[in-house]
């Protein structure tokens, strides 16, 4: 469970945030739900477009995994002045299995600042395990990860997954069995420290749900 501090005063507006969030994210439910499902360029334009005017980043991309684990922008949104990455493929190292496995179970992440400094957590000593935060969505990022992200020239991000069923035949005698398949990701970044509160996220995550239905 994540915690996040809420003054007194931004208890209404918190409150009308969230209902603005989930009637935005409605609309654009609506808009992709519309598209026909054979056009995976136009709902991953569609997606991208719904994401980039919902959470207000500076650039929006489709990531796209390929059978050999290496990634492509497929679609992507820009704010003017940056340089595209529409078209450019990266190594399969470049997100590695231990992250595409978090991702599946844990299928948001967001970074605030990554340059902000870094809280230490204190574990009590009676404690018979390792605190882990694997499934925090805010947790601090990786130092190579912060590299990575200063070498893209972004100082916030929020990543989302994109997890489809696939069919897996099991026999003649036997039903077909779903198995969950990381397609991709949503991956928006920001040369700014951004942040997107719970509500807006928990949208944009459904959003990416209904994207994978499609």
């Amino acid at each position: 469970i994540d915690f996040r501090p809420v003054k007194p005063y931004e208890v209404p507006m918190t409150a009308a945030g969230a209902l603005q969030s989930y009637k935005l994210a409605a609309k654009a439910i609506t808009r992709l739900q519309s598209l026909p499902s054979g056009s995976m360029e136009r709902l991953c334009d569609t997606m991208i477009q719904e994401v980039f005017e919902l959470t207000g980043y500076d650039r929006v991309m489709a990531y796209k995994f390929h059978e050999d684990d290496h990634g492509e922008v497929v679609s992507e949104i820009t704010k003017s002045g940056l340089e595209p990455y529409l078209g450019l493929h990266y190594p399969a190292t470049d997100i590695p299995q231990a992250v595409r496995f978090l991702f599946m179970k844990n299928k948001v992440r967001m970074i605030v600042d990554c340059r902000a400094r870094h809280v230490k957590v204190l574990q009590d000593e009676k404690l018979p395990f390792d605190l882990t935060l694997c499934g925090s969505t805010l947790r601090a990022p990786h130092s190579c990860h912060l590299q990575y992200m200063e070498n893209m020239n972004s100082i916030a991000s929020l990543v989302m997954a994109v997890v489809v069923n696939d069919e897996e035949e099991e026999g003649d005698n036997t039903l077909p069995q779903k198995r969950k398949r990381l397609w991709g990701l949503v991956v928006c970044h920001n040369t700014t420290p951004r942040f997107v509160p719970f509500p807006l996220r928990y949208a944009c995550e459904f959003l990416a749900q209904v994207f994978a239905i499609h």
